[in-house]
């Protein structure tokens, strides 16, 4: 997994980016958007209780679609997978009414088990398919909640992995992975300036219980969740640098 700055010039290629709807995943379709000819991205529907996120990301990729010249012809095929299956047996606090919660290896209980390797696997599939080696993914293990999925290391041995068994190159990137909150608020600014950061803050979703009614400054969520928690932190850092 490469790193390049945020002013990269574009390259040639394709990129598929694994698309949620929240901060990371936009910001990440953001730098795809200014590096790729062609991007396209992929959402996931697994039962997760903030699926509000899931109509936020429809918002978020009309707006994008418009928002700059060059954008609008890179911007690709949206792609949505039916995941049910993982929800069913994931028992956490993302696919169940549980009050949220460290485990015992204090890990919270919003940790969805193997779920990234299974994204990055179904991408992998679809990317094939659609003549793409580039993945691109907004996991991080600087400012993160200790999800194993998220590692450097994990998705080095992943790349490897999908490369062997589809007998074809297959890069994943991870552009966020040693950034903390602030430095991705940062980040988006470097890409597409305040404008891209207030879409970002406004039409993005990252908030574990889904709520999207109550606003604040760094953007719609219920303020006490680990994701929110992270977001509002960073969004301080960011401000006050």
């Amino acid at each position: 997994m490469s790193e390049t700055n945020a002013m990269q010039p574009a390259r040639r290629g394709a990129a598929m980016v694994l698309f949620s709807g929240g901060q990371d995943s936009t910001t990440c379709l953001a730098w795809a958007l200014s590096r790729f000819e062609r991007v396209e991205t992929l959402g996931f529907d697994y039962g997760q209780r903030h699926a509000v996120e899931l109509e936020c990301r429809k918002t978020v990729l009309e707006k994008l679609r418009a928002f700059r010249p060059e954008w609008v012809q890179r911007l690709g095929e949206d792609h949505m997978l039916d995941m049910g299956l993982l929800g069913q047996i994931s028992d956490c606090a993302l696919t169940r009414e549980q009050e949220l919660r460290f485990m015992e290896n204090n890990i919270p209980n919003t940790f969805v088990p193997a779920r990234n390797l299974l994204f990055f696997t179904f991408a992998a599939a679809l990317a094939y398919r659609r003549g793409i080696e580039t993945l691109v993914g907004g996991m991080c293990e600087t400012d993160y909640s200790g999800y194993a999925d998220c590692r450097d290391n994990t998705l080095k041995s992943l790349q490897v992995s999908l490369s062997l068994g589809l007998d074809a190159p297959m890069v994943i990137e991870t552009p966020l992975m040693w950034l903390d909150k602030a430095q991705t608020w940062m980040l988006a600014e470097a890409l597409g300036g305040r404008e891209l950061v207030d879409l970002i803050r406004l039409d993005t979703h990252t908030c574990y219980l889904g709520d999207h009614e109550h606003v604040h400054e760094w953007g719609y969520g219920c303020g006490t969740c680990p994701a929110c928690q992270l977001r509002a932190k960073g969004w301080e850092r960011y401000c006050d640098r």
